[in-house]
Formats: structure tokens, C-alpha cells, sequence
């Protein structure tokens, strides 16, 4: 690693962890922190939390290195970055890495060649509305990480977008429901 990181000492496990890893923009992070925050209102009756980071020793931190220093926190199964591509880009997406990548290393391939020839991305960007879902559900094992990269790659923008609140402005996905 280039840089020695901070540790992140989370509170809570079901708080997604956003790193601000761009300083270019102070009004587009504000953006992004207000659609976090935004991003429950409504319908729902559980309460955004979020673990921010924003740290000017993040600043530049690449992907990597930011999957490395995330990944010691044995409980995070995703880690949220805002780079220059969510201070530039208008719906603002944060960009979300895997970190489950390394359980892949040891697969045998005897059994597990097209998986090595061919691993899951693990990568996706996810606007800020969509951030509590896609953590949400990787952190219970409901959704694999490569589903969320199928959504997105169906997506016109390649982003993962919150279905409720997708459906409520366009009407055109389905609410989620019994």
C-alpha cells in the first residue's frame, strides 16, 4: 500500500461505510451526503445511518488500496467511494468494491476453472438512493455482489438505483413486495 490509512473503527455493522476519496468538489459531497440521508425517507421506517468517512489522508487512495484497508473490518462485505466519477457525474454514484473478492484465491481448479478463467466483477457504481439496498443485502447474503453488476450493467447509465425508489418516480419497475 502507498499510503498508511487511518483505521476505520465502525459503530454499527448494518451502517454502510463511505469513503471520500476525491476532494475536488465540497458542494457535489454535500450532495452526496444529503441523498444519503434523503435516501430513506419516505415509505420506509428504518433510520440512514451511515459511517462517513472524510479524511484528506483518503484523499487519492486508490480502489485497491482502499479494498485493503476496509477488509479489516472482518464483518464489511462492501465498501462505498466517493471518487472524481461521483463529484463529476450528475446522479452522483458512488463507486462500490467487493470485498469478498479474496475468498476466490484458494478455489481448486479441478473444480473451479471457469470461475478463475472468468471471476465475478467486483465492481459497480450505485447511486446514493440505492447504497442502504445494495449494503443491506450483501450484508445478509440475500444478493451476490456479480447481481448487482447485472443490474447495472441493464441499466442506461450502468448504475444500481434503488427499485422503490426507481418505481415511485417512473413507474416503471415493480414495488418490491409480498
Amino acid at each position: 500500500m502507498g499510503k498508511a490509512l487511518p483505521e476505520i473503527v465502525r459503530a454499527d455493522e448494518w451502517a454502510p461505510l463511505v469513503i471520500r476519496i476525491d476532494y475536488t468538489d465540497d458542494a457535489a459531497w454535500g450532495e452526496v451526503v444529503a441523498a444519503l440521508a434523503r435516501a430513506v425517507e419516505g415509505e420506509r421506517e428504518w433510520e440512514a445511518a451511515v459511517h462517513l468517512v472524510e479524511d484528506r489522508r483518503w484523499d487519492g487512495v486508490t480502489g485497491e488500496e482502499a479494498v485493503a484497508a476496509a477488509a479489516r473490518d472482518e464483518e464489511l462485505s462492501v465498501v462505498f467511494l466517493a471518487d472524481g466519477v461521483t463529484m463529476r457525474s450528475p446522479l452522483r454514484p458512488l463507486l462500490a468494491l467487493d470485498l469478498g473478492a479474496d475468498d476466490d484465491e484458494d478455489l481448486d481448479p479441478v473444480y473451479y476453472q471457469e470461475l478463475i478463467d472468468s471471476p465475478p466483477p467486483r465492481e459497480v457504481r450505485v447511486v446514493p438512493a440505492a447504497v442502504h439496498m445494495v449494503h443491506g443485502n450483501l450484508q445478509l447474503a440475500n444478493v451476490d455482489f456479480s447481481e448487482f453488476a447485472e443490474e447495472a450493467a441493464a441499466d442506461p447509465d450502468g448504475v444500481v438505483r434503488d427499485v422503490t425508489v426507481s418505481s415511485a418516480s417512473s413507474g416503471s419497475l415493480p414495488h418490491p413486495g409480498p
